[in-house]
């Protein structure tokens, strides 16, 4: 039983209606073989009506609109020029039954009547004997009426096609089947809305918009649309008539905005635009939707130019060919009273007063819509009944055969191609940009085409703006010098301070304000820079001058040792070669020539095999010479002070051969300890701290691998101490001076080569530590082995066994003593 209860009192309140409406029909109505409904808000609710029972809306006591007027006459003249038409419809005459749409809660009655058959609306469940005329309707005109009445036609997909309903929500075929508009949706309007404000540069922007689906609709997207845009939203005020806009002008002017934009109907943008004046408004710039764009009544008020600049986002003013001339033709022969025969509610208008200058003088909006939306439904029809050759088919036709051919329109209307996509939404026209210039006019400045591509275009010197000349500035801070960043005050991304950026950084406006970027490691910038320069890359080459000095240096090191070795192996049993150690000198000259190659990888760009080969041959080598050389030391004193003293000690180093044992215990120790790191050897470092723009190539020596120095150094430190105990040792026989000598150099070399690294930045670091090195393995070469070549070569006298015996004997006695 609930379920019958909503569809009685639907019929109960109809015919009501019926009953009490005594109105005359007029030009609401006219037979036809196929009717169009129209819905028209020729009147407005202007308060909420707050009634105790049911009862029908007289839309005629409301307030008249005149636009809306305008527009259905123009369905009329579109209809009856259809009709003289014989090729569009030839036989067929199509009519009309129009409603003044006047509420969005009070005019079902009129809805109810375009979807009834014989005053009687059929359920779904019975087959329908008899068929409404009604193929389509047209209207109505604002997303709010388009919302209300919308499900009722979309039930029985009857097409419904707005000629000003721009909701978003509409484009959803789910929802809308039957839906149809001929103006653009809310985002094409917001879309040309943004692009204008983007072309002036203006950043800082107030948006007022009716409190209502349309209005609620174009704040949502504009938000969206700004998102990844400069621009920011520094004030939003919903429109109603209970608006207190010195309130919301005291706002705007307390957040210092300069532009503004009214998307709201034509009764909110005309309150919004009286009270500035009245206020006294001004210095700003106002952007208009095409709702109120080409509005007349405030073109032509005298204060208009007082509050500023006006801008707009207006539809092609298209001339309707014959339709000022069809509103003179019928306001000749217009009766004057209210003769005609009573039919239904709201379909009455009381106009016959109204000249036809006066109807014909509101600005044009929304006309071709109109014109193009009434075509539309022709056509498919047209389609739908296959007419042509002077004749269309006798067929039965249903509402939702014309919506089917209503989707495919494609004709061509006073040079348009009319045609729409698969969300009902038109696919032809464009926006015309307007300036309200000083005569009192809407003075087109620049277009936005949509279809085939988008297409903008501003002639800005057609603009006389209010600040003399120049185009007005919108911002929330000033923009930052080259080389600042933007630190963001407040929730506004436009609102900020400005800080430069330290060097080796950079800001790029363009991609990122807010943040200063850092240089890769091969660049580098100075304080306050919007981009970076390339390091210059320095190193040591190969053509250097001191590299070659050195590798010179080197290659005759090799050679010399090369030579001291062939001269020991001559004389391999003489006593000088033996009292140098015998055997080891060789394993000593063969370290050292090795040590040399690391020498050679010091210079070039360095790469990881180069930083390997620079410090591992070299630092393992060398702990083999200095192992040797704390053997010599320690053997030469325990020869000559322990031999007689620790006697078993001698003879079991004697025995075991204790001078490799701790030679092969040396290199094994720093062998392993060099795998051990190996996982993490030196590689090539960018040295970027030295200078801002170089950057120097050297190999980083990490702290497993500076850890592999402590061997050698404790090897030093033994080595040095022996010798200096073997200091008092025979004049011809002292080799421990020789190699107290040889470590003083080497620790007077390394101590030079560390304060220069300290004091020192540059590329010649390299140099300096090849340098180093090389004198490192001189000292030995030099200061140990050049002496013995010199007395084997000229003193050979002094090389006999007899000799060395009487050395001997002579520093006995002298200790026995």
């Amino acid at each position: 039983m609930k379920h019958f209860v909503a569809p009685l009192c639907l019929v109960g309140l109809f015919l009501i209606a019926m009953t009490q409406c005594t109105v005359p029909a007029s030009e609401f109505q006219l037979d036809g073989d196929y009717l169009i409904g129209g819905l028209f808000d020729i009147h407005q609710v202007s308060t909420p009506l707050h009634q105790n029972r049911p009862q029908a809306l007289s839309c005629s006591s409301e307030p008249f609109l005149l636009a809306n007027y305008r527009r259905f006459q123009l369905m009329r003249f579109s209809i009856e020029e259809i009709n003289n038409s014989t090729s569009l419809l030839p036989n067929v005459s199509l009519g009309y039954e129009m409603f003044d749409y006047c509420s969005n809660t009070q005019n079902f009655p009129g809805i109810l009547k375009l979807i009834s058959v014989n005053d009687m609306i059929q359920p779904w469940a019975e087959q329908p004997k008899n068929l409404s005329k009604v193929i389509g309707v047209v209207g109505p005109f604002t997303s709010t009426q388009t919302l209300t009445v919308a499900p009722l036609f979309m039930a029985d997909f009857i097409p419904l096609v707005s000629y000003g309903g721009s909701a978003s929500v509409f484009s959803n075929k789910i929802e809308y089947p039957s839906f149809l508009r001929t103006v653009y949706p809310n985002k094409n309007t917001i879309d040309v809305i943004v692009n204008i404000i983007l072309h002036f540069n203006w950043r800082w922007v107030a948006f007022l918009n009716s409190d209502n689906d349309f209005g609620i609709d174009g704040l949502e997207l504009f938000i969206k649309r700004i998102k990844d845009t400069k621009i920011c939203l520094a004030y939003n005020k919903g429109l109603n008539s209970n608006t207190n806009h010195s309130q919301i002008f005291q706002q705007i002017e307390g957040n210092n905005v300069k532009i503004i934009v009214v998307f709201a109907p034509k009764t909110y943008a005309e309150a919004v635009i009286e009270s500035a004046i009245k206020l006294n408004v001004n210095q700003k710039v106002w952007i208009a939707d095409d709702g109120w764009s080409l509005n007349k009544k405030l073109q032509n008020m005298e204060e208009i130019k007082r509050i500023g600049t006006v801008l707009g986002v207006s539809q092609p003013v298209i001339t309707i060919p014959g339709f000022n001339e069809y509103i003179y033709s019928i306001k000749s022969w217009a009766p004057s009273g209210n003769a005609e025969p009573q039919t239904f509610c709201n379909q009455v208008c009381n106009c016959s007063d109204l000249s036809a200058d006066y109807i014909t003088a509101p600005d044009p909006s929304f006309s071709f819509p109109v014109y193009s939306a009434v075509y539309a439904i022709a056509h498919a029809l047209h389609n739908t009944l296959k007419c042509g050759a002077g004749k269309c088919d006798n067929i039965t036709v249903h509402p939702h055969m014309v919506l089917k051919e209503l989707k495919k329109s494609s004709f061509t209307l006073l040079n348009q191609t009319v045609h729409f996509d698969k969300n009902g939404d038109p696919k032809f026209g464009s926006f015309s940009i307007v300036f309200w210039n000083q005569s009192g006019g809407a003075e087109e400045i620049g277009f936005y085409h949509f279809y085939p591509s988008v297409k903008f275009y501003i002639n800005a010197t057609k603009v006389q703006w209010y600040s003399d000349g120049e185009v007005p500035t919108a911002l929330c801070s000033p923009e930052c010098q080259g080389g600042h960043v933007k630190k963001q005050t407040g929730v506004h991304k436009c609102c900020f301070n400005c800080e430069i950026c330290p060097s080796n950084t950079y800001v790029n406006s363009t991609e990122n304000p807010f943040k200063c970027i850092n240089c890769m490691d091969t660049e580098w910038s100075t304080a306050g820079s919007t981009s970076c320069s390339l390091r210059l890359v320095e190193y040591i080459p190969f053509t250097d001058t001191g590299a070659i000095v050195i590798m010179v240096g080197t290659c005759v090191l090799v050679g010399l040792s090369l030579a001291v070795s062939v001269l020991f192996a001559i004389n391999y049993n003489t006593p000088v070669v033996r009292s140098a150690g015998g055997p080891m000198c060789f394993l000593i000259l063969i370290c050292l020539g090795v040590c040399s190659f690391s020498v050679f990888f010091y210079f070039g760009q360095p790469t990881p095999v180069s930083c390997v080969l620079r410090y591992f041959p070299f630092i393992l080598f060398y702990t083999v010479c200095l192992a040797c050389f704390v053997v010599r030391s320690f053997q030469i004193v325990c020869i000559f002070k322990m031999a007689a003293k620790i006697p078993k000690f001698h003879s079991w180093w004697m025995k075991y051969h204790g001078q490799w044992l701790l030679i092969a215990g040396a290199f094994v120790t720093q062998a392993v300890f060099l795998i051990s790191i190996f996982y993490d050897p030196p590689r090539p470092y960018n040295e970027t701290s030295w200078y801002p723009e170089q950057t120097v190539l050297f190999c980083g020596l990490n702290l497993g691998a500076a850890c592999a120095l402590i061997l050698p150094l404790l090897l030093c430190c033994l080595c040095f101490i022996f010798s200096y105990m073997g200091k008092d040792l025979p004049k011809n026989y002292n080799e421990a001076k020789a190699i107290t000598f040889c470590l003083l150099l080497l620790i007077f070399t390394w101590i030079i080569f560390v304060t220069v690294f300290m004091l020192y930045r540059g590329k010649n670091i390299q140099t300096f530590n090849g340098l180093a090195v090389l004198s490192s393995l001189y000292s030995f070469l030099l200061w140990y082995f050049l002496p013995k070549c010199y007395i084997i070569i000229f003193q050979p006298h002094k090389n006999t066994q007899q000799y060395f015996q009487g050395l001997i004997q002579n520093y006995t006695k002298t200790i026995s003593q």
